[in-house]
């Protein structure tokens, strides 16, 4: 997935940033609702986590403007405001979940993972395509009934495919997975991710469809 978080204090931000991106996410880290803002017209997020009281403002109304401007994605709320009002509000606001800090980071990763699983219409973690039993909650791929061992770099590429299975994706599409995770794109950075999940998920897992991208096989073979 890809999560903005908007929160000011360095330490938390950098605390939740990188434990979201060992999670196998990647993450735009802003400190403002300015930054926010901008960043929400130019890119499409899957999540964002928001902090309540930032240097130009407070999260609320923010939350309040992207939900009536249609924007639908998840959003959990991160405040050390531990007021049932305030959570009252939050939600009616249009906030999706809601941690208290100081919070745990384990319980973060829990609450992203469940609020992705909401949000794919898929409420169970655990989905079996061709031979594959594919875990979303822990990224555990397990191929007739052994496990498999992805980089985070080859699962955000496989989370592509896994929320659009039998569906085209293309090279753009792709690539735009691994930009959002830093990673250096060179002409033939794709064909080797891959080959790479193809090594390791069967060689029929994924199908090149010539000139087009690729798709993800959803019928064992």
């Amino acid at each position: 997935m890809r999560v903005l978080l908007v929160e000011d204090t360095a330490g938390l931000g950098e605390a939740v940033r990188d434990q979201i991106a060992d999670d196998g996410h990647a993450v735009d880290w802003v400190q403002t609702l300015r930054f926010a803002e901008a960043s929400i017209r130019t890119t499409a997020y899957d999540l964002i986590l928001l902090d309540l009281m930032l240097p130009d403002g407070h999260g609320f109304g923010f939350l309040r403007t992207i939900r009536a401007t249609g924007i639908t994605t998840p959003v959990i709320i991160l405040t050390a405001r531990d007021q049932v009002s305030d959570r009252i509000e939050g939600l009616n606001a249009g906030a999706d979940d809601y941690l208290v800090k100081p919070f745990d980071l384990s319980e973060l990763s829990a609450r992203v993972a469940a609020v992705a699983r909401r949000y794919r219409g898929n409420p169970s973690p655990i989905i079996q395509v061709g031979e594959l039993m594919i875990d979303l909650g822990d990224h555990r791929i397990s191929r007739n009934g052994l496990p498999v061992e992805l980089t985070a770099r080859e699962w955000a590429l496989f989370e592509g495919f896994i929320q659009r299975p039998g569906m085209l994706l293309s090279r753009s599409q792709l690539e735009d997975r691994l930009y959002a995770f830093g990673a250096e794109i060179e002409s033939n950075t794709i064909e080797v991710y891959v080959s790479r999940l193809r090594k390791k998920l069967g060689r029929d897992a994924i199908v090149t469809v010539r000139g087009m991208g690729y798709r993800l096989e959803t019928h064992g073979h």
